[in-house]
């Protein structure tokens, strides 16, 4: 890897952390930052991780002792793919690519309106779009809002239907997107409108996130290009 795309690795790592780390305060739950990685002390929300590496070569008996291995699911994010946590009784839960776009428009112009979630009932009907039937809905919760570094995106139709969105989270050098879905159509619907918002929000910052199979050559049609691999780990607890 070379070093300016090790650079854009841990900057999406530390954005990815960072909104890590918002989706479990607004579930009540305080992780912390240290030198190497963040680290939640009880179990995360679903999908999210217990821990996320900062920097290669993180010290892997002090990042698990960071975490409860005791309660199933704990989960760690290695951000540099370069952990092996195998004698930790972990195994590879699958591998991504981190991306990343220059801050810059969308090549194609959205064919959909957009707001910022604003407000509780706003949230939920973002929520329920995005979860389409899966039951997961309540992981969106009220107190996500009062965090000023968190932009909850949703693309509408003219009849002001929810049909697509993002979470944007702004850290001091990047904008990290996740959670990207539409209705119809697909991430290949959702982009143009996520890309949109985010220029227009923050027009002189680069995109980050990641991404893994036909999600991640969709981001790449869009004008992103992966730096680097990353992988989740899962304890066999």
């Amino acid at each position: 890897m070379t070093t300016s795309k090790q650079l854009l690795v841990r900057a999406a790592a530390r954005n990815n952390a960072e909104w890590c780390a918002a989706m479990g305060r607004s579930h009540g739950l305080a992780g912390d930052f240290g030198p190497q990685s963040w680290a939640a002390p009880a179990r995360t929300p679903l999908y999210y991780p217990d821990a996320v590496t900062l920097v290669p070569s993180a010290d892997q008996a002090a990042l698990v002792a960071r975490i409860d291995t005791a309660a199933p699911g704990a989960s760690v994010k290695d951000s540099f793919a370069d952990l092996d946590l195998t004698e930790a009784d972990f195994e590879v839960l699958f591998e991504a690519q981190w991306i990343h776009r220059p801050a810059s428009a969308p090549a194609l112009t959205p064919d959909l309106d957009w707001y910022v979630v604003d407000s509780p009932d706003r949230l939920r009907t973002w929520a329920l779009a995005w979860d389409d039937g899966a039951g997961n809905a309540d992981l969106f919760r009220p107190e996500l809002l009062d965090d000023p570094a968190v932009f909850v995106l949703a693309g509408h139709s003219a009849s002001g239907r929810v049909v697509a969105g993002a979470v944007a989270g702004r850290s001091d050098h990047v904008v990290g997107i996740s959670n990207v879905f539409a209705l119809d159509g697909g991430p290949d619907r959702a982009w143009p409108v996520v890309l949109g918002a985010v220029h227009r929000l923050f027009p002189t910052l680069p995109v980050v996130g990641y991404e893994q199979g036909d999600d991640l050559a969709v981001a790449i049609r869009h004008g992103f290009e992966p730096v680097g691999p990353l992988r989740v780990w899962l304890h066999g607890s």
